[in-house]
Order: structure tokens, then C-alpha cells, then sequence
């Protein structure tokens, strides 16, 4: 087993209709190691400072993911702040404050230098061959990304889609890089510069996968209270591969479960605040979820 996730550890301050959290874990790498780790041992690197609580980290070992390649650096971690409103698929941001994530150059430990999935979970696309180049032989590269880097670095994120196997994005982010409104067609169109698969998430309503011959849609899990969105597409990311992380086999029957996987452990960070939910979520409540997801389906 070996997937190594190349992303953010931060707080988030956030703001929904439920009430206001000051400060709480998130970020990508952490919301998409805790998913995976449901089906796998995740590899996670990033950094955090100073002030990261320990009992995060020793939860982290708890769940069997790997923290060797955290760096600690003296200063303040990663700072998010948001604000949702009834619509939870529209989010405002307050604030972003670097601090020791600002120019962070991955060095990956000897043990996740031979991953077999390597995820760039919306870090700096002028890292990638950073990251890339210390890896030995992957057998699939994925990457995620955000508004920032399609508004300030597209010419990278164009470049490094060519090197990737699959890409997750937002309808959003699918309508930017693409240029289409239509997001069949922006999602073809995004075939076309490199990946094989793109993985369109679209929060709500579920995801529609698009292979070069095929396309699958999942729905969302039917949930009358959203809590918190923030960290959903990055567990759907981290339930995704952890589980083809598991089969070793990426054919288009184990896209589709790995899909569906993904959509399942989504379903269950909207549910509370930050990563409550996941800290006392267990195996027996995704392994019943995933079978109430195929109840959902079957006619």
C-alpha cells in the first residue's frame, strides 16, 4: 500500500448557518488523509508550525497514516477563514495567511519516494517537478487544484496536466480552465491536455468521472442538514484513492467504486464541524453507507 498525499495541514475559521468554529484543523492533505485512511495507510507531507496541537498529530498515527513527512517549522501554520451562507456549494473567503506554508519546498522521507499514487492535493503547480522528481516510478500521478492557481499560474497548471493521470475539479474550476460553460464539453476538453480520467465534483449533486471511453455519475448522499462543507471534495479525493490505493487495480469498474467510495466518505465530513465527524467515524458506519449508495442507484 502506498499512497503518498502532498498537501496543506492548516486551521480554518468558518462560518455556516450552524454557528462559527475559531480555528480548527482542515486542509486538503489532512481532510484526504483521514479519508484514505479508512481503506489504506496513507503517506502525508506537509508543514505546520509551532503551534500545531500534538493530539492532531497523535490522532493522525492513530488512523495509521504515516506523519514522517510533516515538517515543523518555527511560526504560525496555515490560516484559512470562510464564511457560507444557505447555499453551502457558495463560499465566501475572509482570509488566507500563508505563514510557514508560504514558499514550503516538499522533501519527501526515503519511504514515499516509492509511491505508487502520488496526490498534489492543491499545492503550487510550479512544485510539481519538485515533488515529481524525487518520486521513483509512480504509477499515478493526481492533482487537485483551486481558483488561485487557475487565476494566477494557468500557463503551470496546463503544463503539469500533461504529466497527470487524473484531475479533480469543481464545476467552477472546470468552466475557468476549460473556458466552456457546458460541463460535458469543458470536461472532455480538459481530457484533451493530458490526464486520462477527470474527476468533476459537484458537491450536492454528486460527481461525474470522465474517462477518453466512458462517463460515470454518482450521486451525493441525500442529507437534509449540511453543517460544514469545507474539506468535502478533499475527502471524496482521499476516499477515491485510498480505496484504489487498496484494490491496486485502476480499471474502469474500480473508477466507479472508488467513485461512489469517494461520495461515501464526503457525505460524512459535511455532517460536523472541521474533522469531528472523522474522528469518530468508523469502518462499519462507511462499509453500511456504501451499501445504502447502491440502494440509491439500483432500479
Amino acid at each position: 500500500m502506498s499512497l503518498v498525499i502532498v498537501g496543506s495541514l492548516a486551521f480554518d475559521t468558518i462560518e455556516t448557518p450552524w454557528g462559527r468554529r475559531e480555528k480548527i484543523v482542515g486542509g486538503s492533505g489532512t481532510y484526504c488523509s483521514l479519508a484514505a485512511s479508512f481503506f489504506t495507510r496513507p503517506k502525508i507531507v506537509g508543514v505546520v508550525g509551532t503551534d500545531f496541537p500534538r493530539e492532531i498529530m497523535a490522532f493522525f498515527k492513530r488512523r495509521r497514516i504515516d506523519t514522517r513527512g510533516i515538517v515543523v517549522k518555527r511560526g504560525k501554520t496555515f490560516h484559512w477563514e470562510g464564511r457560507y451562507g444557505r447555499d453551502p456549494n457558495q463560499r465566501t473567503t475572509i482570509k488566507t495567511e500563508l505563514n510557514v506554508f508560504r514558499g514550503f519546498k516538499p522533501r519527501l522521507p526515503l519511504a514515499c519516494r516509492k509511491a505508487d499514487i502520488v496526490f498534489l492535493a492543491n499545492i503550487d503547480p510550479d512544485m510539481h517537478e519538485h515533488i515529481l522528481s524525487q518520486v521513483e516510478n509512480p504509477k499515478l500521478v493526481v492533482m487537485d487544484t483551486i481558483r488561485l492557481w487557475i487565476e494566477t499560474k494557468r500557463e503551470a497548471l496546463f503544463r503539469e496536466l500533461k504529466r497527470v493521470d487524473i484531475f479533480f475539479a469543481n464545476d467552477e474550476e472546470v468552466k475557468l480552465l476549460s473556458g466552456q460553460t457546458n460541463l460535458i464539453k469543458g470536461g472532455r476538453k480538459l481530457l484533451e491536455c493530458g490526464p486520462s480520467t477527470i474527476v468533476l465534483k459537484k458537491g450536492e449533486h454528486g460527481a461525474l468521472v470522465f474517462g477518453r471511453d466512458f462517463v460515470f455519475g454518482v450521486l451525493a448522499h441525500p442529507s437534509e442538514d449540511v453543517v460544514d462543507p469545507t474539506g468535502a471534495g478533499d475527502c471524496f479525493a482521499g476516499g477515491f484513492l485510498g480505496y484504489l490505493d487498496k484494490v491496486k487495480r485502476w480499471s474502469h469498474r474500480e473508477i466507479r467504486k472508488a467513485a461512489v467510495f469517494g461520495s461515501v466518505l464526503a457525505s460524512f465530513a459535511i455532517e460536523d464541524f472541521g474533522i469531528d465527524r472523522l474522528k469518530s467515524l468508523t469502518d462499519q458506519e462507511v462499509e453500511a453507507r456504501f451499501r445504502q449508495f447502491k440502494k440509491l442507484v439500483a432500479f
